[in-house]
């Protein structure tokens, strides 16, 4: 969901950054995206990465990606480097969104490294145990992103409480709209990496429907 989300938003995406994620699950799902011409995933501990190929073979697939680019270095001091405009889309998989990975220079980051209108998906935790940290990330992205910024959450049984949240901000530029996926990857069928289990065009919308008491606090960041 963390890829897809912002993938299926915009049209024929070419180049993606992936901070963290080094297990692959990310690179995985950004191999159905035909339209992407070049893959870079900046992962802090090679280890994370080795373990991965050795033990989950399923998700480490993404790395045989032709496409993929890995740097061994920290997401922060990386898009500090990296020049203005330079990506379609960025997906944080890191840390959980506290310190450095919440606070305004870091998300400035991301957005110069985005070109007009390119988009960001980033872990956003639990709305049954973290609205406090959600919303900081609102209140800062408002600051920061002049074009859409949404809250989604889906279900992922594994992490507490049963749910997950993502971040979705786009830049100033041609207008995103996140709710409604625009390029759509329902009919990709099966690959070398098999069908797709769970997304949907369906899903991607249902997703950014809100409980009330999330709504009124992200509302109350819109003003």
């Amino acid at each position: 969901m963390i890829t897809h989300l912002p993938l299926c938003s915009i049209l024929n995406p070419k180049k993606v950054l992936v901070i963290g994620g080094g297990v692959g699950g990310n690179l995985r799902e950004l191999s159905r995206h035909a339209s992407i011409e070049k893959i870079e995933i900046c992962e802090i501990d090679r280890m994370v990465v080795e373990v991965s190929k050795q033990f989950f073979p399923d998700l480490a697939v993404g790395f045989e990606d032709p496409r993929v680019t890995l740097h061994i270095d920290d997401g922060v001091a990386f898009l500090k480097a990296v020049p203005e405009g330079t990506y379609d889309a960025i997906i944080v998989d890191s840390s959980d969104p506290i310190g450095p990975a919440q606070e305004k220079p870091f998300f400035q980051s991301v957005a110069k490294a985005l070109r007009p209108g390119g988009v960001v998906c980033t872990q956003a935790e639990s709305i049954w145990l973290h609205m406090h940290i959600i919303e900081d990330i609102v209140s800062n992205c408002r600051q920061i992103f002049k074009g859409s910024v949404n809250y989604a959450w889906t279900t992922v049984p594994t992490y507490p409480s049963g749910v997950i949240g993502f971040m979705l901000c786009s830049t100033e530029g041609p207008p995103v709209d996140f709710k409604h996926p625009v390029n759509p990857l329902d009919a990709c069928g099966s690959n070398s990496i098999g069908p797709l289990k769970f997304y949907n065009s369906e899903i991607h919308s249902a997703v950014f429907c809100l409980p009330s008491f999330v709504k009124k606090v992200i509302d109350s960041k819109a003003k």
